[in-house]
């Protein structure tokens, strides 16, 4: 067994009503107390001492290098006669930032390691106008996600406004002519209670080149002070729509004006829904109606048309009907003097795999089926917002990189539009997707990833799942999964409950009350590969991270003796504290909030950091976590590991690897490759993997 590091135990527990709760390591959530900054330095002594022993790091940073070398592409978005588009060269560090300009020549607007040779800044989200001759783009720095908004002239590339502090996660609604743009920003901190500075949006209009102090603060003052926003416009600049939400929750109200019977500083808001259980959104067509994508009766969504002057639901007229088993996921139109009449392209995903349908933009009725590259994902339909019978979208599965084609509804045609930039060789894999078995008899659906279409002998194998927040798990094209297999391993991706897979039902069924569900699914998807031979106990590892990392913290605290090997990256894993940092705030709509007893007390039974058994036989656990992490605070990852390796009886090591200068998010390439490289290294040390 390793020797580790000293972490003192301290007699501290929080009263929740009479339930006192422990926090032996309370201590570990501030970086700047002594013993924090002690034990953090010999924890990366140890580290440093482990990872001599992993033979394959420099084999897994090469794979993933020369499986990333081919850098990426984005699909094209038109502003009248101007395309923006973002494109990855295989040795650059960051995806740039493009535009071609009307007379076809190809421009860098902003290249990250231009503004930052040391790489840590990070192009959030762009944005341009509906010109096309302004752009409105978010940048933060270390890994911190506060992204600061500053507007280009993109014909000259010079800053005509900004910076604006406090934009993160912010829209940007332009109003015809650039002169003017709602925005979400946060209240200024200093009048805050100390905790809240997260928190506290608002909706804004800023005028372009003034100063944001004289922002006018058009939504949000007395609401909920954990809600998001949502902001936009419409084309022609006439309907302004604001959404909310409290935190992440999976429902939002929603807000229309007409922009021009009222002013732009005082926008008359009618509701389209309140208090409603159902996420909705409104995009206005060219045809001056509104079309309304909601889940409200419809968990796997539906698309409605409704004259957009009265937007709520006994107006809407149904267009796209629920599907039995597909989940809706995008539409586009496409229109012209050269189409017969208008259509809509249809994007669901069945069972996670897309597929693209045609519909009369009148009828809904189906008259088309678009083919398709693969067995895969669909992204981000794209159509020009002036008109056209174009549809541009992105495919991708585990053995392709994402390639933007483009759908012709003058011919049926699918071509491809663009391509990565290089050159890559993608190992021979086969992807299957397999059905098992939960807890509870719920059915489940899983990727496994290997070199043949069955096991010819229990090999080291890597399980990853998410399970939360509605976040589908698609298949995608994964260097980590693809050096992992070309190495001799087994991958698999679990569809677990609590993601958006199967629609808004399959996402409640793993959230608050109903979370063992996830973990249970897990646990099943484990069992699954072992007992058809793909793997042993010893040799199977599980993997997750945010989210994901509390659902491998739960999986070894609950189920040690199913596990060989877990790494456990950008964690919650404190589910009693972890409102207490971050947007935790904002997650107790997905898992339910301390302070409540009974919601206490579901967290309370899965929660990894109070499940921790003493003298239990923990698996091998590496713990990754950084620095300037805004969303999940390092703490959880320091604080489990303390308890883990004070309790364990194994001589597998408990490990933490700590990470400055990144965040939750986006990072350079050459620190993602490191990660990967480590994570592959620990896991292949542990499963006994010996590369091919």
């Amino acid at each position: 067994m390793p020797t580790y590091p000293d972490a003192p135990r301290v007699e501290i527990a929080d009263d929740f009503g009479g339930v006192l709760v422990a926090d032996p390591y309370r201590y570990l959530e501030d970086a700047a107390d002594a013993r924090t900054i002690e034990w953090s330095a010999a924890q990366s002594e140890l580290l440093a001492d482990e990872r001599a022993q992993w033979s394959t790091v420099e084999h897994f940073r090469e794979r993933v290098t020369a499986l990333v070398r081919a850098g990426g592409i984005s699909p094209p978005y038109f502003r009248r006669d101007r395309c923006f588009f973002m494109r990855r060269q295989g040795d650059q560090q960051f995806s740039v930032l493009w535009t071609i300009d009307p007379d076809g020549t190809e421009r860098v607007l902003i290249d990250p390691m231009d503004l930052d040779p040391a790489g840590l800044t990070t192009l959030d989200a762009w944005q341009p106008s509906k010109e096309g001759d302004l752009l409105a783009y978010q940048l933060s720095e270390s890994g911190t996600e506060e992204s600061i908004v500053r507007v280009m002239d993109v014909v000259t590339g010079a800053i005509v406004d900004g910076p604006i502090d406090r934009a993160r996660y912010s829209p940007i609604a332009w109003l015809p002519g650039g002169a003017a743009y709602y925005y979400v920003r946060r209240n200024d901190p200093a009048g805050l209670p100390v905790g809240e500075e997260q928190f506290h949006r608002r909706v804004w209009l800023h005028r372009v080149g003034t100063d944001p102090s004289d922002d006018v603060e058009i939504f949000g003052a007395g609401r909920t002070i954990t809600n998001y926003y949502g902001v936009s416009v419409s084309l022609d600049g006439r309907w302004l729509q604001i959404s909310s939400s409290e935190g992440t929750e999976p429902r939002n109200d929603l807000w229309v004006a007409d922009l021009t019977t009222s002013t732009l500083e005082a926008p008359e808001l009618v509701e389209v829904q309140v208090d409603i259980d159902a996420n909705t959104s409104l995009s206005f067509g060219r045809d001056g109606r509104a079309y309304v994508g909601t889940d409200r009766d419809a968990p796997r969504g539906r698309l409605a048309v409704v004259d957009p002057s009265t937007p709520t639901a006994e107006h809407w007229i149904e267009l796209i009907a629920e599907d039995d088993e597909a989940v809706l996921e995008d539409f586009a139109i496409v229109d012209g003097d050269e189409l017969e009449h208008p259509l809509i392209v249809v994007a669901r995903t069945r069972h996670t795999v897309g597929e693209l349908t045609v519909h009369d933009l009148a009828t809904g009725e189906q008259v088309a089926t678009v083919p398709l590259p693969g067995i895969g994902t669909l992204g981000g339909l794209v159509e020009r917002p002036d008109g056209g019978p174009l549809v541009w979208f992105v495919y991708t599965d585990y053995t392709t990189q994402p390639h933007v084609y483009c759908y012709d509804a003058r011919t049926g045609d699918v071509t491809l539009y663009s391509a990565p930039p290089g050159q890559i060789e993608v190992p021979q894999v086969v992807s299957r997707q397999v059905t098992y078995t939960s807890a509870d008899g719920t059915t489940v659906r899983m990727f496994v990833i290997s070199q043949s279409d069955a096991p010819d002998e229990p090999r080291p194998t890597i399980l990853y799942g998410y399970g939360g927040f509605g976040i589908s798990m698609s298949p995608g094209f994964s260097a980590t999964a693809l050096a992992w297999v070309a190495s001799g391993g087994v991958y698999a991706v679990a569809s677990l409950r609590g993601g958006g897979e199967e629609g808004e039902e399959w996402h409640r069924g793993g959230m608050l009350a109903h979370k063992q569900n996830v973990f249970d699914d897990f646990h099943a998807a484990a069992q699954w590969l072992i007992d058809g031979g793909w793997t042993t106990r010893e040799r199977l590892a599980i993997n997750g991270g945010s989210n994901g990392g509390l659902l491998v913290g739960a999986a070894l605290t609950q189920r040690p003796d199913l596990y060989g090997t877990v790494v456990c990256v950008a964690p919650l894993l404190d589910m009693v504290r972890y409102v207490e940092s971050g947007l935790g705030r904002t997650w107790t709509v997905e898992y339910g909030d301390p302070a409540v007893p009974e919601e206490l007390s579901w967290l309370l039974d899965y929660s990894p950091y109070h499940r921790v058994t003493e003298g239990a036989d923990y698996p091998a656990t590496l713990f990754m976590v950084f620095d300037n992490d805004t969303r999940t605070h390092p703490m959880h990852g320091r604080k489990l590991c303390a308890a883990l390796q004070h309790a364990t009886s194994a001589t597998r090591p408990v490990l933490i690897r700590q990470e400055s200068e990144v965040g939750h998010g986006a990072r350079s390439l050459s620190r993602g490759i490191d990660e990967q490289a480590d994570m592959l290294a620990f896991i292949a040390r542990w499963t006994g993997l010996e590369p091919r």
